[in-house]
């Protein structure tokens, strides 16, 4: 009988594609994968520790498995991911139930760490993060037709806030044509939409080639066969260049679509952040963003209550928001993180007063969403098939205007039977807070 595995990728989609490189190798060598794992006999947890949000949500995952096994539903427990790089012995202390705890460099040797366990040695090592894999096979565990492209690791911005150059290491890019190379292989697998990811996109290639290659490098996806949308997440604003919008805007296959995280607007905060910009030229920056895309549809994210911010600099931040509005927007409260620079800054600012911020930016982005939704009725829009919900006896699925698990659905009726992946032109009939509801067009 083969020993069944199941992992548990915690965190972002980079990390997903981390945890999916380590199935195919557990696959080729004999594992027996499951997607639970109350049905598995090893259970691989990979988390993620970047805020306090992620990392109890981690402590508390390794907990429920911890009860599998004392129950004697799981044999062996093994913890990998960003928490246990971060807190390497705490981690391997603090849960004497997992049978193994290693850091993100030992990925690529997830075989052997299984092996161990299964020999009923506890492992506890840690290689080297620069060691961690950038490139392999893999399986994947999103829907068949949609997968991460992961074109760098690490990060080497050093954001005040930010412990991800300290988890991940510095920003390394993979070379274009091993990029390229898996884009192909997921092309010929039966992917249609490609999400190009890293810690920062617009940065890629600088530290192979001395320049940005995002843009050649979405030149060369778009003449993938069988690709059908290209999205792009985590652009930076200082990174924003015309020859990248130009590209986007020229290439049918890119979606025009742009995930530009600014965390605030305030040029004093920002300078604290060690982020770039100011509000006046941030506004520039998305005014000339819209002139060269005119269809794009704008993303970001905002952080509220970072140490020293006065009611005036939220103010100015909220009124940034109002006069931008941002397609999309994701608001979260500063979290304290240990080992940061900002960890140490005067003025940190009360859990209440920081959340209540955030809350007041959601809510305004609310009715921005509710109002932009509005003026998409009776539009027709491409939309491809994630599922059918028998509750509500319909269909959903996403348009080219929305990335997955981020954003909003479309949820729509169809006289005929449909097929998870298939692209169909749905006319918009009605509109909720962040989603849409219409019906297929049969043409």
């Amino acid at each position: 009988m083969p020993v069944k595995v199941g992992m548990v990728s915690l965190g972002c989609s980079k990390n997903l594609v981390d945890s999916e490189r380590m199935l195919y190798k557990l696959k080729s060598h004999g594992y027996k994968l499951v997607t639970e794992p109350g049905l598995a006999d090893i259970a691989v947890v990979n988390t993620c520790g970047f805020i306090q949000s992620a990392k109890e949500e981690a402590i508390e995952t390794i907990l429920e498995l911890a009860k599998l096994k004392a129950d004697g539903t799981l044999k062996k427990i093994v913890v990998t991911g960003c928490l246990s790089e971060r807190y390497r012995e705490e981690t391997a202390e603090l849960f004497p139930e997992a049978d193994a705890v290693i850091g993100i460099g030992n990925n690529k040797d997830i075989v052997d760490v299984l092996d161990r366990v299964l020999a009923n040695e506890r492992y506890v090592n840690f290689a080297p993060k620069l060691d961690a894999e950038l490139a392999g096979e893999r399986i994947i565990s999103t829907l068949p037709f949609f997968a991460y492209l992961k074109i760098a690791e690490g990060c080497s911005n050093c954001c005040t806030y930010c412990a991800i150059p300290q988890i991940r290491g510095k920003f390394r890019s993979i070379p274009i044509e091993e990029v390229i190379k898996e884009a192909e292989w997921l092309a010929e697998n039966g992917v249609t939409e490609i999400i190009v990811i890293a810690q920062d996109t617009s940065r890629y290639g600088e530290d192979l080639y001395g320049e940005s290659k995002l843009p050649e490098l979405l030149h060369r996806l778009c003449k993938i066969d069988g690709i059908h949308w290209i999205r792009t997440l985590y652009c930076y604003p200082e990174r924003i260049t015309d020859e990248l919008l130009e590209t986007i805007a020229g290439e049918e296959k890119l979606v025009k679509y742009l995930e530009i995280p600014i965390q605030h607007c305030n040029g004093e905060i920002l300078g604290r952040m060690n982020r770039w910009g100011n509000r006046e030229s941030l506004e520039n920056l998305f005014a000339h963003i819209r002139e060269k895309i005119p269809s794009v549809i704008l993303r970001t994210t905002l952080i509220t209550g970072f140490p020293s911010e006065t009611e005036e600099q939220f103010t100015e931040l909220s009124e940034f928001v109002k006069k931008v509005r941002f397609d999309r927007l994701g608001c979260f409260a500063y979290s304290q993180e240990e080992g940061t620079k900002a960890a140490d800054f005067d003025g940190q600012i009360d859990e209440e007063v920081k959340n209540h911020r955030a809350d007041i930016i959601m809510r305004q982005q609310l009715l921005i969403s509710a109002e932009n939704n509005e003026k998409l009725l009776g539009k027709e829009l491409e939309t491809v098939v994630e599922g059918y919900d028998r509750l509500a006896e319909c269909w959903f699925g996403r348009t080219r205007l929305d990335a997955p698990d981020i954003d909003g659905k479309v949820f729509f009726t169809s006289g005929k039977s449909l097929s998870v992946g298939e692209y169909v032109k749905i006319k918009i009939t009605d509109t909720l807070d962040y989603d849409l509801i219409g019906e297929v067009i049969d043409k």
